[in-house]
């Protein structure tokens, strides 16, 4: 339903979206200045007013997520964004997607505030005077927990706890919160452990004696006396160096798993096995997608971040040979540099691939911009740049005829298909297949009968272009790569194949 709302500028304006987005000036930002224009102080009153953006709590069908059953955390969601570098709307759906967050968290949105202004103040975030009055909303509301759509800084995150005597959380801790409940393999649990401590380590706080284990004058006659005296160190040295060592230990950890994924990439890699990865934004349907190219039963849900540990699935292509389709971890917009840090030795898997298929929600309000995002994190992954790319616009059974005329005019070489239905899926495949690197070494041999295995191996991981059976062998022309085809010519009977 169009509802209406009022712009910055005071004026009534019709909005075709689905909340009513309301836009503040900070106080001061307003400051005395004299009335221009024919405004009124009536018009600056209104204009400065904490306002809402609706539409935020409803849950849907991530709502079967296990870890829902819970009892639900409550919560406000605040964003701030100024006119000269980002727009309304795109504001708008940054704060929708992280009412999404929030709520695959395990979280009840209960509000999303927006403030425009010049740039976040670098007390509170959002200033003095709409620190009080979010506090305000908060106790209204009956909330347990602030979000923020940003990353704040530590002292900015304790002013505004201070001033709303509520839990503040900025958007980098709520994505390694998710990222740490869906982790299910021991790598990924190190990996985001690590993310998180490192993003914990900079933001330790303390109050009053907790702060330190000193011991001095009269304090430690009250305490341990004499004997007790000394420099000590601090409590908060001591997280600190506890948080340290936790982190080099982890990093020894994931390098030590890293002859694991070798192990299991040099077997592609001997056989020629050629890998295609399956990348894109969270819940775009990457795993879906896998799931209906190869057949398999990998884990599928409408949440954000459902897949964190990389899987690799086989699929075969139609002249017989065998392919691999890795399904990675989803990225998100900001994704935080500590996640990037730490899932790297995951994102590898990306660089050592012969084909990127980049997944897209074609649903999405604005799936470009998810397209960016994307493009950006493969941009800090060394070795993808010369790597083929194709583009995906997955959910196409949601997407309306305008929609699917605007991509074919913006990125005509796309393929539109739903996961879900198998609409276009049969074009993909085939395009897929074609891209797929082809062996170069062309070996016509005839194999003894006892060889079965190696002829099966060449129709795995070769091209056959003909098979002749004889009687005293089978004559084979095929394409395959160097490895293989010194094993084919050291098999080989003396006698060559018919012509």
């Amino acid at each position: 339903m169009e509802q209406r709302f009022e712009s910055t500028r005071g004026k009534r304006s019709e909005a075709p979206l689905d909340v009513r987005s309301q836009v503040l000036l900070d106080a001061g930002d307003a400051g005395d200045r004299p009335d221009d224009g024919g405004r009124t102080w009536r018009e600056r009153e209104e204009r400065n007013r904490l306002k809402h953006v609706e539409g935020l709590g409803e849950l849907e069908d991530v709502t079967e997520v296990e870890y829902r059953k819970v009892r639900l955390e409550r919560v406000v969601l605040v964003g701030v964004y100024s006119s000269a570098r980002t727009s309304q709307e795109a504001a708008e759906e940054s704060l929708r997607e992280l009412s999404a967050l929030a709520q695959t968290a395990g979280a009840q949105v209960l509000d999303g505030l927006l403030q425009q202004r010049e740039r976040p103040d670098p007390a509170t975030y959002v200033g003095s005077g709409k620190a009080r009055e979010l506090a305000g909303a908060v106790a209204a509301q009956g909330a347990d927990t602030i979000i923020v759509d940003d990353d704040l800084h530590p002292s900015q995150r304790r002013a505004l706890e201070d001033a709303t005597k509520v839990k503040v959380v900025d958007r980098t801790a709520l994505i390694l919160d998710i990222f740490a409940q869906h982790a299910s393999s021991r790598e990924g649990k190190a990996q985001v452990e690590l993310a998180q401590l490192e993003y914990m380590l900079p933001r330790l706080r303390g109050w009053g004696g907790s702060l330190s284990r000193q011991a001095g004058g009269q304090a430690a006659g009250q305490s341990g006396g004499i004997g007790s005296r000394g420099p000590g160190e601090t409590k908060i040295e001591t997280d600190r160096r506890v948080i340290r060592h936790r982190i080099s230990r982890l990093k020894r950890q994931i390098k030590a798993m890293e002859p694991a994924r070798d192990v299991k990439r040099g077997s592609r890699r001997r056989y020629g096995l050629p890998t295609v990865a399956v990348v894109g934004y969270t819940n775009a349907g990457k795993s879906s997608l896998t799931n209906r190219l190869t057949g398999s039963t990998e884990l599928v849900e409408n949440a954000l971040f459902a897949t964190l540990d990389t899987a690799v699935r086989r699929a075969k292509a139609a002249d017989g040979r065998l392919y691999a389709l890795v399904d990675t971890v989803g990225f998100v917009r900001r994704l935080p540099t500590q996640l990037v840090e730490a899932f790297k030795s995951t994102l590898e898997e990306v660089a050592q691939a012969d084909l990127i298929v980049h997944v897209v929600d074609g649903s999405h309000p604005d799936p470009f911009s998810q397209i960016e995002a994307v493009d950006r994190v493969l941009s800090d992954i060394p070795g993808v740049e010369g790597i083929p790319r194709m583009l995906v616009f997955n959910k196409a059974d949601r997407m309306d005829r305008t929609v699917r005329e605007r991509v074919g005019r913006l990125e005509p070489d796309a393929f539109l298909v739903s996961a879900r239905t198998g609409e276009g899926v049969e074009p993909l495949r085939g395009r897929v297949e074609e891209l797929l690197p082809r062996p170069d070494v062309r070996v016509e041999a005839r194999l003894p009968y006892s060889a079965g295995s190696l002829l099966s191996r060449v129709r795995r991981f070769g091209r056959v272009i003909s098979v002749d059976y004889r009687g005293d062998g089978v004559d084979l022309v095929a394409d395959v790569d160097d490895r293989l085809a010194a094993q084919v010519m050291e098999a080989a009977v003396d006698s060559p194949p018919a012509a």
